[in-house]
């Protein structure tokens, strides 16, 4: 009797041994399965975030662009000369940045308007934001899927955050 248990536990471990030896085509495709949908999740969302961090270049220019405009206006009582740059004076307000470009437009002696264009070769071309003199932000362009054109803020989300 004693022999008979030795010999089947040693067959039992034998058969066990040989079940351990790797995964199954099952075990594999489920593993698969749960990669593409967390990816499938990920990388839409990895997207979003991205193009907000690109935002945020538009929305610090832009805030600093109106306080070199005040601060131009304080020495000057004029905004005529703010935007033509190139001398120590005048702040320069079109500068050309990674994702978006600045221009500067209803330039008077009381207002002007600056507005932020995305570009399009780095996949900002449809974001377009403005401020002006008195402070009031816009939204006048945003890709399809977002919403908030046309927000007195700056969206900063698809949701239309602001």
């Amino acid at each position: 009797m004693a022999i008979s248990n030795a010999r089947m536990s040693m067959c039992w471990r034998m058969k066990s041994r040989s079940r351990s030896r790797g995964f199954t085509l099952l075990e594999l495709l489920v593993a698969i399965a749960i990669i593409g949908i967390l990816a499938a999740i990920a990388l839409p969302m990895y997207g979003d975030y991205v193009m907000r961090g690109k935002i945020a270049e538009a929305v610090g220019t832009l805030s600093d662009q109106r306080n070199k405009m005040e601060q131009f206006f304080l020495d000057n009582r004029d905004y005529t000369l703010a935007c033509q740059g190139g001398s120590s004076a005048a702040p320069p307000v079109s500068p050309t940045v990674k994702y978006f470009t600045y221009t500067c437009s209803n330039l008077s002696g009381t207002t002007y308007t600056i507005t932020a264009d995305g570009v399009a070769g780095q996949g900002m071309g449809d974001f377009h934001y403005t401020i002006n003199q008195s402070g009031t932000k816009a939204t006048t362009g945003l890709p399809a899927g977002w919403a908030g054109t046309g927000s007195q803020c700056w969206v900063l989300k698809k949701d239309g955050s602001c």
